[in-house]
């Protein structure tokens, strides 16, 4: 299913018609709802306004409504992390915002900082709510601008300029501690030597909403593929691709631990060298002195070359199976998820009316782990499973006219 179709105020219409954007204009004004027709009855949707033009988009939990192939089609949150956080810290709308609730501020006071003494009779207590992680919270990026998705149309259309305009359009409809996302989400513009100066006034702009003010260190995140990382005498320095004249300074004490947590993300990326992975950084970052930006908390995400996000070795392999036998799939987020093993690896899209789930069982995970996806397979005995000290076995048949 390459083009959406939809049914409004009694007319059909595909998501390429030139009349199209007039019917979605009347419908926004009007507050009608069309229905996408993927499916018998079609399921009702809503429109937006985005960037002076409108868009159809799905209504909160109705995305495994859908049809597999159709772009509104998303799995139920609970075939992935993304299952433990929605109406605890992810809370949508039905006006298309998003308010996420995090485990991170968006300042520092300057001073070392007290845990206030408990009151001798309070009044109330205050029941703890599940918050998200710096790693959730790019995860949730990268979902929501389509990133753990794939069609073969996509190969050779995610550079950086996409990554950049994606994640920004996704952070549009995303609120955190009342504020937009987008307001404290850098993303790398494309460098050029030439456009040189106009990029780092642009990203200079950005993130002047770092300037300490009366005491407080506004925080913000960015967002980039890490480059390498260079020791000085104060420290070390972050490189970020297409931020060349902007590294992020941390601490030596600080590096040295992601080192240790990331160890096997780095390691993949010599021993999987010829499938290209890249590493994602993602960073709180406050400001140093003018211009000079330093790590508060960073997390390192591993993708495959086209931005698809894994969570190890043993994913890589079959993420670069689906992409070379051109096949639509969905890569699932383990988000803030102790265990991923319950959860499919992936889903294929394109093998009829109900997605495929897709499990892969490494021979170095630990034996929780592996007894978490023993138990998700045994759920579908004749489900898809690959071993990884065994070959792959071939991947199930694509539907007919799916491709």
């Amino acid at each position: 299913m390459d083009v959406q179709r939809f049914r409004l105020a009694g007319t059909s219409y595909d998501a390429l018609d030139p009349e199209w954007q007039g019917a979605l204009a009347g419908a926004h004004t009007e507050g009608a709802r069309p229905r996408c027709l993927c499916v018998e009855g079609g399921i009702e949707m809503y429109v937006a306004r985005h960037h002076q033009r409108f868009v159809v988009k799905r209504m909160p939990g109705t995305g495994f409504q859908h049809q597999p192939q159709c772009p509104s089609y998303e799995p139920e949150a609970q075939k992935s992390g993304l299952g433990e956080l929605m109406g605890e810290a992810i809370i949508e709308t039905d006006s298309g915002s998003t308010e996420l609730f995090v485990d991170f501020p968006w300042l520092r006071m300057a001073g070392r900082r007290t845990a206030p003494a408990e009151a001798a009779d309070p009044g109330e207590v205050q029941v703890p709510r599940q918050r998200m992680s710096l790693r959730a919270l790019t995860h949730f990026l990268f979902e929501r601008a389509g990133f753990n998705r794939w069609s073969p149309a996509m190969a050779g259309k995610r550079n950086q300029g996409v990554i950049c305009r994606y994640l920004l359009d996704a952070a549009a409809e995303l609120w955190v501690k009342g504020q937009p996302l987008a307001q404290r989400l850098y993303v790398p513009e494309p460098f050029s030597e030439a456009a040189k100066a106009s990029v780092a006034e642009r990203r200079r702009a950005k993130l002047a909403i770092l300037q300490p003010r009366d005491g407080q260190a506004p925080l913000a995140i960015v967002i980039g593929e890490f480059k390498t990382c260079e020791r000085t005498a104060f420290g070390r320095r972050l490189w970020i691709r297409h931020m060349p004249d902007a590294p992020l300074l941390i601490a030596d004490k600080s590096w040295e631990r992601a080192l240790r947590v990331f160890a096997a993300s780095f390691q993949m990326l010599d021993a999987h060298a010829h499938l290209r992975p890249r590493l994602v950084l993602s960073a709180l970052i406050r400001a140093k002195r003018e211009h000079v930006y330093e790590v508060d908390v960073v997390n390192l995400m591993l993708t495959t070359e086209q931005w698809i996000p894994i969570d190890g070795a043993h994913e890589i392999e079959l993420i670069h199976r689906l992409v070379e036998q051109q096949r639509r799939f969905i890569k699932l987020l383990r988000y803030d998820a102790k265990r991923a093993g319950g959860f499919p690896n992936a889903l294929l899209l394109d093998v009829g009316a109900e997605a495929a789930p897709l499990h892969v069982i490494s021979a170095f995970v630990d034996e929780k782990e592996r007894k978490a996806k023993l138990q998700a397979i045994a759920r579908q005995p004749d489900v898809w499973t690959w071993w990884t000290d065994q070959p792959m076995p071939p991947l199930p048949d694509m539907a007919r006219g799916a491709r």
